[in-house]
């Protein structure tokens, strides 16, 4: 049986195109289509049964993505999400992953990895652009973690936050600086790049959870 998907886009030509890339897919069927959350929220209240997986925009009319996690969070927990978007903004994306959603990509992603991103969610639970090196250094990482001192511990956890990296410090009274070098010790701890790679270990490891 294939695994059913719902696209939430408010582009049309984007969302035809989408449906019929995914429906080529091996395993894979596009179920339904809304174009904001608003018609996605309607359409669980009739049927609260949830999807294979829901691939939700972030700009949309009505009911945007946030609005639109935030209510499965709060009705259908269990939905698993992947947003599909332009939208880069850190705060953004953090909030999205605070809210559940599994994963976070660009429009732009290759084919390939977008097939990669859909089984990888649906069969882990989570996508990173980083899931073959992350699962060979899971355990130096979770090594690492262990070792984490006190103020490292204080610090991924505002990194979890919506706040930005001059109010994180302000909050631990620390100098700008000595903030900046908590997260690039974090970085090469754990073996993540960004702020959402260090969201996305705390979550996964359940140090934060959404």
């Amino acid at each position: 049986m294939n695994k059913e998907i719902i696209i939430v886009d408010d582009h049309q030509l984007f969302t035809h195109s989408l449906q019929i890339l995914v429906n080529s897919f091996e395993g894979f069927e596009v179920s339904r289509t809304f174009k904001n959350g608003e018609e996605l929220v309607h359409y669980f209240n009739e049927n609260k049964t949830p999807s294979d997986l829901i691939l939700l925009d972030m700009r949309m009319p009505i009911m945007n993505g946030l609005e639109t996690m935030a209510w499965l969070k709060q009705n259908l927990p269990e939905q698993k999400v992947l947003a599909l978007t332009v939208d880069q903004e850190d705060e953004h994306i953090i909030k999205m992953l605070r809210l559940g959603c599994r994963g976070y990509l660009l429009k732009d992603i290759d084919p390939e990895m977008f097939e990669h991103a859909l089984n990888s969610t649906i069969n882990t639970g989570y996508f990173t652009n980083k899931t073959i090196s992350d699962a060979m250094s899971h355990e130096e990482r979770k090594k690492n973690y262990h070792a984490l001192t006190g103020r490292e511990m204080e610090f991924l956890t505002h990194a979890c936050s919506e706040k930005t990296y001059k109010e994180v410090a302000k909050d631990m009274n620390l100098s700008p600086k000595t903030v900046e070098n908590y997260r690039e010790s974090l970085f090469s701890k754990l073996q993540v790049r960004s702020r959402v790679g260090l969201v996305m270990f705390a979550i996964k490891e359940e140090i934060f959870k959404v």
